[in-house]
Formats: C-alpha cells, sequence, structure tokens
C-alpha cells in the first residue's frame, strides 16, 4: 500500500472511531509521527494531504525544516526535551507536547520571550508509572499547571500521555481514561484557561484513545509503514 492510500485508511479510521462515539471527525488532529523519516518521504506524506508533523528529535526537526520549511504545515514537538534545547524549539515548533518539569517550562517561557511568542505547550503526564517513560507524576500535575500558568510566554493547551504498549488496545483504554478524568479535574482546577487538548493514541490503539477523548492522535507506522 502506498503513502496515500495509507494515508486516507488512517483518516478514515479516524472518522470512524469519532462517529462511533458520536463525535465530530473534525474535533480530532492527526499529527503524523516523522521522526526518522527522510525529508523526501515527509514531504510526499504532506503532498498526500499530511497537515501536522510530529518530531522528537530538535536536530533532525531542524533539519527536515530547512528543507520543508515553507510547506503549510503545523510543527509538533513530541520526544522528551532537554531544557538545552528549548531555545531551537520554541523557534521550531507550534506545539510542545511533552512539557514534564518547571525547569523545562522556564526555559522555554525565558526563550520564547526573546523572540516575542507565546508558546504552546500540552503537559506530559506518566500515567503508567513507568521509571523508562517522561511525564510528571499524576500526583503533582496540578502543581505543575498551577506553577507553570504564571509563566507568561507560555499557554497550556492540555494533556499527553503515553500508555504502556500492548497487543490489545483495549488494555489501553484505562489510561486513557485516566488521562481525561485528569484533564476534567484540571479543567476544573484552573477555569482560567482552556484545556481542550488530549494527545494520547498511536498507531495500535488510536481509536480507542478517541473513544475516550483524544483530540489528537500521533501517529506514525501506519502512514509511514515500520521504521528500519
Amino acid at each position: 500500500m502506498d503513502l496515500k492510500k495509507r494515508l486516507e485508511n488512517v483518516k478514515d479510521r479516524i472518522n470512524k472511531a469519532a462517529l462511533k462515539c458520536s463525535r465530530d471527525p473534525e474535533s480530532i488532529q492527526l499529527v503524523a509521527v516523522s521522526k526518522t523519516i527522510s525529508a523526501n518521504r515527509v514531504r510526499e506524506a504532506i503532498e498526500a494531504g499530511v497537515t501536522i508533523l510530529g518530531e522528537s528529535y530538535v536536530q533532525e526537526a531542524r533539519n527536515k525544516f530547512n528543507v520543508l520549511g515553507t510547506y503549510p504545515v503545523s510543527w509538533h514537538f513530541i520526544g522528551h526535551l532537554q531544557s538545552n534545547k528549548a531555545k531551537y524549539a520554541v523557534r521550531l515548533f507550534d506545539l510542545i507536547h511533552s512539557v514534564d518539569t518547571i525547569k523545562l517550562a522556564r526555559e522555554l517561557n525565558n526563550q520564547a520571550n526573546k523572540i516575542n511568542k507565546i508558546q504552546d505547550i500540552l503537559i506530559q503526564i506518566n500515567i503508567s508509572k513507568e521509571p523508562s517513560k517522561s511525564g510528571s507524576d499524576i500526583q503533582n500535575a496540578a502543581h505543575l499547571i498551577k506553577d507553570i500558568v504564571l509563566f507568561e510566554n507560555l499557554s497550556v493547551k492540555g494533556l499527553m500521555a503515553i500508555p504502556p504498549f500492548f497487543n490489545n488496545p483495549e488494555k489501553a483504554r484505562p489510561y486513557f481514561t485516566v488521562l481525561r478524568n485528569l484533564r476534567d479535574q484540571s479543567q476544573k482546577a484552573f477555569p482560567v484557561i482552556a484545556l481542550n487538548e488530549l494527545s494520547m493514541g498511536m498507531t495500535g490503539d488510536f481509536e480507542v484513545a478517541i473513544e475516550e477523548g483524544a483530540t489528537l492522535v500521533r501517529i506514525g507506522t501506519a502512514i509511514f509503514g515500520e521504521r528500519r
């Protein structure tokens, strides 16, 4: 199956999953995970209809942006971000999904202030409490949001999480439910900000994530095929 057909298939699955739970398919954005994918292949995806690219490595994204920066696509950062890369991240990315410490938030705020930008971010939550995964503890989420909303050059848009990998996507459902509930609780606690976004769900489980409220699904393999 070629890339265009893969993309059409994914979009069709997103639409069906949304309609199944009485959601508007337009309320779900597809983030095409383009990390490790060549610029030429990414260009092919853009020309096939991809509008949001998800990158996990700042230097790799910079290289691609130099080649593809004239295309009208939105660039999202979805990987673990080190504070020393913040100055590059705020120049490249429209949305950073993976803010998980006050240290990183402070540096992003400082760097965004230097270029007179309000940087949109999501707070990453380690919902599975896996040591190998980044993210704030669930218990610390409220404190983190409370501190970050004080930064004038950051705008918190919602939450992001990566559940454990399961062969059966239904096993991921409880983790998506936890993130949605945490978002809802956080929204009540901080009514002055709009926590509309839930970044959750990947190739193996995005339909379940949509049923649980995902607004951003991060899909790579189903679009680009297995990474070599």
